[in-house]
């Protein structure tokens, strides 16, 4: 089915920074690759990456530095040569795990076990809001819109400050969070009139028509409806956009995804996963009254779930996906037209990044293109069943199980070929990690690099390593030592 192209508005490449942050050259590279696949603008989640001073200091990373001012400065310059938009997001309410792990900051905890969600009845925890969102503003002199999250208010009413307000008659968890929310946009407001703020929508999906027309957000906010399902409903969404609207919220966003919504630890991206969400998107803006004014559409590129989940997918994995959602978007469907851009523009075969070819040496035609070549080469060898389940194998299991690791009696035979297989597959893990780790370290810091191994690889290798181990013991016990030493043998 072919659509209209996306709908005029603005094509936002959401950069999640909260996980593998890139090396600041590098993101240079980004936002120019972003522009020439056909995006207009940036919605930047800087979370500890933003270079926050003073008595906030302590929210910069740790593993790794955060970017400093003039690198934060020189993101926008580049951006504006390229005619982007830079949008920051800064998490106001929930999601504010990076701000509220840190100690001094505990009492501001709705719940105490819940790392993410703002008390909403500590004035405290509004100034902390507003002091984030000045340092931040008062570092992009351009700004004209700003994204304050408010998405996935986990626990929202079970704190005991909540109970009790709670406890008087007529008082919801959805007034609970409107008033919130409404507070800190009319704070901003206050400091910065003429300031645009968007804000996630699924905490208002479930509110009545009379709930969101009362609810004070109507002239504030624009809300920005998330669905990454491949099999996003079109009806469902429609509505709600309908309900928004009739309700007054007029200025409406959509959010897609082109990466780090599979599920919590994807490292390889599907980019027709990917594609099919921006097909049903494409099918929700054909089908939306003219009185509903979408604004435009964020491309997300989740890095985290959260600030403590596991990595997703780096960049370079997602990029020909990021390209063949776009050109979707330009092109109101995944004609072979939009394909041939996508791959004309990235310099590839296909815009599965599984099934690139391998380009020649020193011919990377986008940033990053070889590390997501190597990534492809380990990941392939470490989702084999071979290697993945090697310590399940019948040899395995059948001659070097616990009950022979525990007594270190083998059949000396046998446990040498398991040793020899158990070398060779860490010894090619070897060679293909380290060139992981290498171009990794060309774009990201080296604290990613470490975590992504530790990730990806370690669960893997581990079980080599032991097996490695405990038989060069047993064969130890089994036959003279020097034998026993060469497993080649």
């Amino acid at each position: 089915m072919s659509c209209p192209p996306w709908p005029k508005g603005k094509k936002l490449v959401h950069l999640d920074l909260k996980g593998a942050p890139p090396r600041i050259e590098y993101l240079h590279q980004l936002v120019g690759l972003f522009s020439d696949l056909g995006a207009d603008g940036l919605l930047v989640e800087y979370e500890d990456m933003f270079p926050y001073e003073g008595e906030l200091k302590l929210l910069q990373a740790s593993d790794h530095p955060a970017y400093s001012r003039d690198e934060v400065l020189s993101i926008q310059e580049i951006a504006k040569s390229k005619g982007l938009e830079v949008i920051p997001l800064v998490q106001t309410f929930g999601h504010m795990e990076f701000v509220l792990k840190h100690r001094p900051l505990w009492g501001l905890r709705e719940v105490t076990h819940c790392l993410g969600t703002l008390n909403p009845h500590r004035e405290e925890g509004v100034k902390l809001v507003m002091k984030m969102l000045k340092q931040v503003v008062d570092l992009h002199p351009d700004l004209h819109t700003l994204h304050i999250g408010a998405d996935e208010v986990y626990l929202l009413g079970e704190g005991e400050e909540s109970k009790q307000w709670l406890a008087s008659p007529g008082r919801t968890v959805e007034q609970l969070f409107l008033s919130h929310v409404t507070k800190v946009a009319k704070a901003i407001k206050e400091a910065w009139p003429d300031m645009t703020i968007i804000m996630w929508d699924d905490m208002m999906r479930e509110m009545s028509h009379d709930t969101l027309k009362a609810s004070g957000l109507v002239g504030l906010v624009q809300p920005m409806l998330w669905d990454y399902r491949p099999a996003l409903d079109v009806d469902v969404t429609v509505c709600l956009l309908q309900k928004y609207s009739g309700a007054g919220l007029c200025e409406l966003w959509a959010a897609s995804s082109f990466k780090g919504s599979t599920s919590v630890h994807t490292s390889l991206t599907n980019t027709h996963r990917h594609v099919d969400n921006h097909l049903q998107w494409l099918k929700v803006a054909a089908a939306v009254s003219p009185r509903i004014k979408l604004r435009g559409i964020a491309l997300t590129g989740w890095q985290r779930y959260d600030h403590l989940s596991v990595l997703c997918e780096l960049m370079p994995l997602a990029l020909p996906s990021l390209a063949a959602c776009l050109q979707t978007l330009i092109h109101g469907r995944f004609s072979a037209e939009a394909q041939k851009t996508a791959m004309e523009i990235l310099g590839v075969s296909s815009v599965e990044v599984e099934a690139m070819d391998r380009a020649s040496a020193g011919d990377w035609l986008f940033a990053g293109r070889r590390l997501a070549e190597v990534t492809v080469e380990l990941m392939s060898v470490l989702n084999s069943e071979d290697v993945r389940l090697f310590e399940s194998s019948m040899i395995v299991r059948g001659w070097f199980s616990p009950f022979h690791r525990q007594r270190k009696v083998v059949n000396p035979l046998i446990a040498m070929q398991i040793l020899n297989q158990a070398t060779t597959y860490l010894a090619m893990l070897e060679q293909k990690v380290e060139a992981v780790r290498e171009e990794m370290g060309r774009l990201y810091p080296d604290s990613t690099a470490q975590e992504w191994i530790e990730q990806h690889v370690s669960p893997v290798v581990a079980p080599l390593q032991r097996i490695t181990e405990d038989l060069t013991s047993c064969l130890g016990h089994m036959m003279p030592q020097s034998e026993s030493s060469s497993p080649a043998q």
